[in-house]
């Protein structure tokens, strides 16, 4: 129990770097003497130090013969920061608590082996569950070799998302719509299709903004984003916009880059840019996670393509009806009702709470992603 208890508490420092941490995982740290906490610590920001560091630096000489608690398996290499096993073995800890082993290759198992050679004993699988809820964009794009993929609609009862004019603001509430900026902080980047640019002219920023970089991407197989737009108008900085295409007009690629627009050129599938090359492309810079948002055909096709992890619905209180009102998830038509994705429901709280009262549907497959089919090729 007290294992557990302290364990949680690791838990909750780790959720406090969900939205900066990214691409890295959200990592806490507790050191325990005697039973009492005598150092804590967490991963705060991409590039700056990790939780191991931050817990066994308030410790001090208290760290020698103590428990050191952590939601994932100290790393054992060198990235943008010094790897955190080689600390926690001179530390003079007696044993090490680890949640969840690193599946990262170039740390998994060589953390532990490290700290145990330092005359620690190691402890595994505490909570882990709730670690690799923390975790789960991080933990699928290891496994999967492609970033986590959240669909996220906003929708009327009956399942639509706009009048067949197009017309769509707004179906949800402002406190939905807040909800859905915070979302995309969980995220490395947000993708929508060219037609909800065409349509909307949206900024697609988180909010509360992110210090570390957010990409909003763009598919556009003509290559049709306005550089006028405010996407293009907004490109650079911490929020870089990138367009993948597979048919770039030269005149338009020039235009779109002088705006600052990163322009890129990917295969296509059945005429439109294939979603597992785009995926590829994405995963290939760094990416972990990307929150696609639509618009239908978008959400549709990869729903189709089963290529999707988790799913965020919006719902509203409205009925919209109609034969040519929009439906939240187009794409191509199923043949029969075993084409479904079956889902299940994501418990409303994880082992970190939410900063508000969810006003949203979490679902995920009841399959995982490495049994269903895909476009991946």
């Amino acid at each position: 129990m007290s294992d557990e208890r302290f364990m949680r508490r690791a838990l909750e420092l780790a959720a406090r770097g969900l939205g900066e941490v990214n691409p890295n995982p959200a990592v806490g740290c507790v050191v325990v003497k005697g039973g009492r906490v005598v150092g804590e610590g967490f991963h705060a920001r991409a590039g700056g130090p990790h939780a191991e560091v931050g817990a066994l630096a308030e410790a001090g000489r208290r760290a020698r013969g103590s428990t050191l608690y952590v939601t994932l398996e100290p790393c054992a290499h060198q990235g943008r920061t010094p790897p955190c096993a080689p600390l926690v073995r001179d530390s003079g800890v007696a044993r090490v608590v680890v949640a969840l082993r690193d599946p990262n290759p170039l740390v998994s198992g060589r953390g532990l082996a490290l700290v145990r050679r330092g005359g620690a004993t190691v402890s595994t699988g505490i909570l882990a569950a709730e670690a690799v809820r923390l975790n789960e964009r991080f933990l699928t794009s290891v496994r999967e070799r492609r970033p986590f993929v959240l669909l996220k609609a906003a929708h009327t009862l009956d399942g639509r998302i706009a009048t067949a004019s197009g017309h769509s603001r707004w179906i949800t509430s402002p406190a939905q719509r807040r909800q859905a900026r915070w979302l995309r902080r969980l995220h490395d980047a947000v993708l929508v299709g060219v037609g909800t640019v065409l349509a909307d002219d949206p900024l697609l920023l988180p909010s509360p903004r992110t210090r570390r970089p957010f990409t909003r991407v763009v598919l556009d197989t003509g290559l049709r984003l306005p550089p006028a737009s405010r996407l293009a108008r907004t490109a650079g900085g911490r929020s870089p916009v990138l367009v993948l295409t597979s048919r770039p007009s030269p005149a338009r690629r020039r235009s779109l880059e002088g705006a600052g627009v990163e322009v890129l050129e990917v295969p296509a599938l059945a005429g439109r840019v294939s979603l597992g090359k785009a995926l590829e492309a994405l995963g290939a810079r760094g990416t972990t996670s990307v929150m696609v948002e639509g618009g239908s055909e978008v959400l549709g096709s990869f729903l189709s393509a089963r290529l999707v992890d988790q799913v965020a619905l919006f719902r509203a209180p409205l009925l919209l009806g109609g034969r040519g009102s929009r439906p939240a998830f187009g794409g191509p038509d199923p043949r029969e009702i075993g084409d479904a994705l079956r889902l299940r429901p994501v418990p409303p709280e994880p082992p970190f709470p939410w900063p508000w009262p969810p006003r949203f549907e979490l679902w995920k497959p009841e399959s995982p992603p490495s049994s269903r089919r895909s476009s991946l090729h």
